[in-house]
């Protein structure tokens, strides 16, 4: 017992010298120059993207208007027959008889049917 004790000491003060650490600044830089590019593909490649279509669907459902043929999140197809005074809530028609009424936010998309040109 007392063998391995002496062993691992002489091994630990081996070990000291070689566990100084380079200068600060050194492991700074190298860090922030591996760093720096991830961050700028990230944000290329996840962000911005992301926030172009956020803000393109919130322009989609501020300008929803009555009439607008939509889908629901639910895959549901209709027409907006009301919207609610605060804007929260929409009506749809899915049928002549039936209507559905959601929140503004379960809209996936404005259907637009390309209108033909005659051509």
């Amino acid at each position: 017992m007392d063998m391995w004790i002496s062993t691992l000491m002489l091994l630990a003060d081996d070990a000291a010298p070689a566990a100084q650490a380079p200068e600060a600044p050194n492991q700074i830089l190298q860090m922030l120059v591996i760093m720096l590019p991830l961050a700028a593909v990230w944000y290329f490649l996840i962000l911005a993207p992301q926030n172009k279509e956020r803000a393109a669907r919130k322009n989609t459902l501020e300008n929803l208007k009555k009439n607008d043929p939509v889908v629901t999140i639910g895959g549901i197809l209709g027409t907006v027959v009301n919207l609610s005074e605060d804007g929260a809530e929409v009506t749809i028609r899915v049928d002549d008889n039936s209507r559905l009424k959601m929140r503004r936010d379960a809209i996936r998309e404005v259907v637009i049917k390309d209108k033909p040109d005659g051509k």
